[in-house]
């Protein structure tokens, strides 16, 4: 069946609900095959309500990524300046690593319609639906030592935060380390992995998943409660071109700040921006679970915590769960 048949029915419905039956014999096609239609258009980005009484109506429409459209848009020295856009593919992280190994110059941009196997910290897979979300690696060339790398991992949550921000009106706010939250549900995951030659940085490649104009479809319903899309929060779409170029100048501007003033700025940005400070909290650490109150961050990039005896310690690998009920 001709899905750009079956587009311009609903182009001429507009608002309007169109029955599975009415399709149907429009088109000269079984039920199914229009089910089957609609469901491959699901696919490629277009989003649908659906009625048992009343049919269908489309509510969104793909956005899709064009090379030269964000080229325009980019206000970079170097982030993006080498972009690699494609369609579908296994994580947009293991293609950054391979160019990262070829030899590929810092601020190389790989970003993807889709990802099939996309995975977040911990090994976590992430939801990546075609055409609704920003799927991005980037390669980092920092002159810089290894214990560094969770710093960058930080300023990277800060130029998120602070480029979504200014242009959805959210409230978005930072968990430590670098998940971006929209009253407790999160919206994004950022995972930074590096390679390294005698204790210094080779490069770091930095992978970000932004759930932009996802539906509530395109979610496990297991997940629901734990995630959002910009879209859901916000109420309306946003251009996934724009916040990318957005994100990638905040970015560059943090990251030269960094390599001239060192961490003292960034650290004070994450916790301006940060919901993991001052409350209680349960800690699970690779030593087992703790129970104690974060109250900023280390000069080093661990989050320094207070326990009920007073002691102060910072911890570097923890996974913060949510505020103790008091």
């Amino acid at each position: 069946m001709n899905t750009d048949k079956l587009l311009m029915l609903f182009d001429e419905a507009g608002e309007q609900f169109l029955s599975g039956e009415s399709i149907s014999r429009e088109l000269g096609v079984s039920r199914t095959a229009v089910w089957k239609s609609i469901h491959k258009l699901q696919e490629q980005g277009y989003s649908f309500e659906a009625s048992r009484k009343l049919g269908y109506r489309i509510t969104g429409r793909p956005d899709p990524l064009e090379a030269s459209v964000l080229e325009n848009l980019l206000e970079t020295k170097t982030f993006g300046r080498k972009l690699v856009v494609l369609q579908k593919v296994d994580s947009t992280q293991n293609i950054a690593q391979q160019l990262a190994q070829q030899g590929a110059e810092e601020g190389t941009l790989v970003i993807a319609e889709q990802q099939l196997s996309g995975r977040g910290r911990m090994g976590r897979g992430w939801v990546s639906p075609f055409g609704k979300g920003i799927w991005m690696s980037m390669v980092l060339r920092p002159l810089l030592p290894v214990a560094s790398a969770p710093q960058l991992t930080l300023l990277t949550a800060v130029a998120l935060c602070r480029s979504l921000r200014a242009e959805t009106g959210l409230d978005i706010g930072i968990k430590w380390p670098n998940d971006l939250l929209i009253a407790g549900r999160k919206i994004s995951g950022i995972l930074l992995e590096s390679a390294a030659e005698d204790e210094r940085l080779s490069y770091v490649v930095a992978g970000i998943g932004i759930s932009v104009n996802l539906a509530e479809s395109d979610y496990p319903e297991e997940l629901l409660e734990r995630a959002v899309s910009l879209r859901l929060a916000a109420g309306r779409e946003f251009s996934r071109t724009r916040l990318t170029a957005s994100f990638l100048r905040d970015w560059e501007a943090l990251y030269h700040l960094y390599l001239e003033e060192g961490f003292a700025p960034i650290r004070s940005l994450w916790e301006a921006l940060s919901v993991s400070l001052n409350h209680r909290t349960t800690l699970r650490t690779p030593q087992g679970v703790l129970e104690g109150t974060p109250i900023g961050l280390h000069e080093t990039g661990a989050i320094m915590v207070e326990f009920e005896d007073g002691t102060l310690r910072p911890l570097y690998s923890a996974e913060m769960g949510e505020p103790a009920s008091t």
